[in-house]
């Protein structure tokens, strides 16, 4: 999807942002699942872009589904300042393990939460909200991951991965509250 065509999405959310009580010029993010690609946006302009991976089933909200959920959500919570790049997290704690980044395009066996954890949560009921499709409750995130050669293709289980360094250049532009839309 090109910049004209992110910027004319955003400007369709317009509406849907204000009755959230979003300001739809302040910072937001708008990740793109058909180019996995992350637009920071700001003031209606894409002001970075980052290559993420989403689900390797797709867009859905369903509990269990391991499907990148779809939709408004906003970033509920910040976890991980200060610690090194690489860091592996477990429950949303480091654990002192520094990962083995794997550059080339293949599956290491290991889904390891690195670096920086956004953790979202949904914020319209029934659709990413609620009982069966709470985005908060699956645990959806975006982090770093050790296959950053993966970056770019649709391979997680339902969170949004990005390369150690971007997570943490995009951990730093962002603050709890800020809107993501999910587009699928």
């Amino acid at each position: 999807m090109s910049n004209v065509q992110i910027l004319n999405n955003l400007a369709a959310w317009r509406e849907r942002l204000i009755a959230q009580d979003i300001d739809p010029d302040r910072r937001l993010l708008w990740v793109d699942v058909s180019s996995q690609s992350l637009f920071v946006c700001e003031a209606g302009e894409i002001t970075g872009q980052f290559p993420v991976s989403t689900a390797l089933k797709g867009t859905g909200c369903d509990e269990n589904s391991f499907q990148t959920p779809i939709g408004l959500h906003r970033i509920s919570e910040k976890i991980g300042d200060g610690v090194q790049p690489g860091m592996v997290f477990k429950g949303r704690q480091a654990t002192g393990e520094l990962a083995e980044v794997e550059q080339a395009d293949r599956d290491t066996g290991h889904d390891h939460i690195t670096s920086r954890v956004l953790w979202l949560t949904g914020m319209q009921r029934g659709i990413n909200q609620g009982e069966g499709v709470d985005t908060h409750d699956r645990y959806i995130y975006i982090h770093g991951t050790n296959e950053e050669g993966r970056i770019g293709q649709a391979v997680s289980h339902g969170c949004i991965r990005l390369k150690n360094r971007d997570v943490i250049t995009l951990y730093e532009q962002v603050e709890e509250g800020t809107a993501v839309i999910i587009d699928g």
